[in-house]
């Protein structure tokens, strides 16, 4: 991909702002009043309280009872069309591993700052340790740092951009990627059925073997004016899929529901799964990659681990021939994922207006 080198202006690590105890945050992190948290629509605390995004039982798929496959499955399709969102309990992967990893990473981010500058990105490719989307500049910035990394194509896969210290970290990286990738091809499986199409249409649209995976390590730190920005500005994830591994403690993210936002419950052990744009195109809307955003704290850090399953860059996306009839037909253009991400990556998280922006003339 041809993209700009460097960024437009010096960065300034959130963290190092939050670690100085400051008492107001700078004005770069201020939202417009529509956009904050705290003049945004919630559902009401009696309403609230009961709400949560669904949580789904995994290992009934896989139950000799065919009347729990298809009801699992129905529930899965219901979440894609509803939600675009959903948790998953008993989905196969060690809780173990879950847990070390979010910690080691936990553990990464108080590495003194000198360590961490050694990994220092660029819009590039934005692999290493980071501090903004987008590379506007002037742009209004959220109150967080990441780091980014890839696991696939094996030819983008580069250990030596993964943090040495602490010392597992590249050890248990590249067990939790393999065991995320097994996961997202089970899940990628079942959205092909529940959706009509041969169970391997999905996996073989993003490139089979060759498809695409990274990881998005995000660190919130305290904030001592969360009302005034937030850690994440709404957006829809442009790739195919999202596993999220939230931070248990501490809640954060918020999933647009109509004209509200709902803050999710993350339920222990389980998986947050998001459906991305590019499933969205294939499914030709069917299944709806819905906005979201993240709401920083001013007691508490949080740290949140967002694995990304992508297809291969180079193919061209577009809606499966078998969902498009007269009565529906193609919403959007083809665009491969290489052309498309480069929106995200020049302008930052901008709610759907990009997958909005590949819908067919009618």
């Amino acid at each position: 991909m041809n993209c700009v080198q460097t960024w437009p202006e010096p960065i300034v690590r959130v963290q190092s702002l939050s670690d100085s105890g400051i008492t107001a945050i700078p004005e770069r992190y201020i939202k417009r009043i529509s956009d904050r948290p705290s003049s945004s629509p919630l559902q009401s605390p009696a309403a609230g309280d009961n709400i949560n995004i669904p949580v789904i039982d995994l290992s009934n798929l896989f139950s000799d009872d065919s009347s729990l496959r298809d009801y699992t499955l129905s529930l899965i399709s219901s979440a894609c069309q509803e939600w675009g969102f959903f948790q998953v309990v008993n989905h196969g992967v060690s809780h173990e591993l879950m847990s070390r990893t979010r910690e080691a990473w936990r553990e990464f981010f108080h590495l003194p700052l000198e360590v961490k500058q050694g990994y220092a990105n660029s819009p590039a490719t934005y692999e290493g340790y980071g501090s903004r989307l987008g590379v506007e500049k002037g742009m209004k910035l959220d109150w967080s740092d990441y780091f980014f990394l890839h696991l696939l194509p094996s030819t983008m896969r580069d250990q030596n951009k993964w943090p040495k210290l602490p010392l597992d970290c590249r050890d248990l990286v590249a067990e939790y990627g393999e065991e995320l990738v097994r996961l997202c091809g089970k899940l990628m499986t079942v959205f092909s059925t529940s959706l009509g199409l041969e169970q391997d249409y999905l996996q073989k649209s993003f490139g089979g073997e060759e498809m695409g995976a990274c990881l998005r390590v995000n660190f919130y730190p305290k904030c001592p004016q969360p009302d005034l920005t937030l850690g994440l500005s709404p957006h829809s994830d442009p790739g195919g899929m999202t596993l999220l591994l939230p931070d248990e403690d501490v809640s954060g993210l918020q999933v647009r529901r109509g004209d509200n936002w709902v803050t999710v419950k993350p339920v222990p052990n389980a998986f947050i799964v998001n459906i991305g744009d590019q499933i969205q195109v294939l499914s030709n809307a069917k299944y709806k990659s819905v906005e979201h955003r993240v709401i920083v704290n001013s007691a508490k850090e949080r740290v949140s681990l967002a694995f990304f399953y992508n297809p291969n860059g180079n193919i061209p996306i577009e809606p499966a021939k078998m969902l498009v009839t007269e009565d529906k037909p193609p919403l959007y253009k083809a665009m491969t994922f290489n052309e498309y991400r480069l929106f995200i990556r020049t302008r930052g998280p901008c709610g759907k207006s990009q997958v909005e922006s590949l819908q067919s003339p009618c």
